[in-house]
């Protein structure tokens, strides 16, 4: 399975979140998700909040969590943006 699959509305893109991390960043590939460390804290939804806010930075769209909002594992679906754009800036 791919972690980034087009959507009628945009892209949506499987994450692994791991937060209270030194530094937010992209780290690549993380079996069928892509590993996203976050700086903020899980509490209060701000982890959440840094991985949108980190992926509409790289990508650019709207982005929302659709799936998975209290798990590390979560779907985000960007819109606006098309697959390609999307596998792109998080591979670079």
């Amino acid at each position: 399975m791919e972690p980034v699959a087009s959507h009628a509305e945009g892209v949506t893109v499987r994450v692994r979140v791991v937060p209270g991390a030194s530094r937010t960043e992209v780290k690549g590939r993380y079996g069928d998700a892509i590993k996203i460390r976050v700086s903020a804290p899980p509490e209060g939804g701000r982890a959440n909040r840094a991985v949108v806010d980190l992926l509409e930075q790289l990508v650019g769209g709207s982005a929302q969590i659709v799936k998975g909002p209290t798990s590390q594992t979560k779907t985000v679906l960007i819109r606006g943006v098309d697959r390609a754009d999307v596998v792109g800036a998080l591979e670079g």
